[in-house]
């Protein structure tokens, strides 16, 4: 089980314990000091060090990654196909797809002539840099190249852990509540883009989006935010403008 947020995720996490003693005398046992041990463990230590040196292998190799975080059902996937479809003659792509059970999104993706690889979690509810070590170790990356990594949908477990992505997207749909920034704070301030997406349902749901954004920037005010949709294509270009914006174009001799 998962020390952190009680998730079972197998032994893709290390726990480090370490341990510090203390003597503290109590005013009440004079006669019989206590040791008091405090027991200390930072259990994303061993994933902070994975993260970093994912971040270095994507440094060396000039690839841009990016964790997309959300809700389950905020259009993860289908911003992805999106993506792929559009920009395949422009940029190269792979994916690394994270849900509990299913090839569902993976194979989704696969069809775009992507190169996509699933991590299934199990109960586990995020995705973690030691997992990402492995997907990329079968993945063979070209430098260059925009890695997409579709995290678990979940607000709350992957906004603590870093996969060394270069950027962190939260993407919210307007099916959900435009208080969610204030509900989940942690992971709209850890990320640099926030997406709302499903823009051409607006007319039919109860939603305030300038009260979404400004929800957002309360919480994290150098957030960048992108309405789009997918159905209609709305915003699309500036999601592919900023997207294009990130990506460093290696120095030529």
């Amino acid at each position: 089980m998962c020390a952190t947020c009680g998730c079972d995720s197998g032994s893709s996490i290390s726990i480090h314990h370490e341990h510090h003693e203390h003597e503290h005398l109590h005013e009440h046992d004079n006669h019989h000091p206590k040791t008091v041990i405090d027991v200390e463990k930072d259990v994303l230590y061993q994933n902070n060090l994975l993260a970093e040196r994912n971040r270095g292998y994507f440094e060396a190799k000039n690839i841009l990654a990016l964790n997309l975080v959300s809700s389950p059902g905020s259009g993860k996937t289908s911003l992805l196909e999106k993506t792929l479809t559009d920009l395949k003659e422009h940029l190269e792509f792979a994916v690394i797809e994270g849900d509990q059970q299913t090839t569902n999104d993976a194979d989704r993706i696969h069809a775009t002539g992507t190169k996509v690889t699933q991590i299934n979690t199990g109960k586990g509810c995020h995705l973690d840099a030691h997992m990402i070590i492995h997907a990329l170790q079968g993945m063979k990356l070209k430098d260059n190249t925009v890695l997409f990594i579709e995290n678990v949908g979940n607000l709350v477990c992957p906004a603590m852990f870093d996969l060394g992505e270069k950027e962190r997207v939260v993407i919210i749909s307007v099916t959900e509540g435009d208080d969610k920034p204030l509900k989940y704070p942690d992971m709209f301030y850890s990320s640099t883009l926030c997406i709302i997406n499903k823009t051409d349902l607006l007319p039919y749901v109860p939603f305030n989006i300038e009260k979404v954004k400004e929800n957002a920037k309360k919480v994290n005010p150098s957030l960048d935010i992108i309405e789009l949709s997918c159905t209609s294509g709305e915003g699309l270009q500036q999601w592919y403008h900023w997207l294009k914006s990130k990506v460093l174009v290696p120095e030529t001799a």
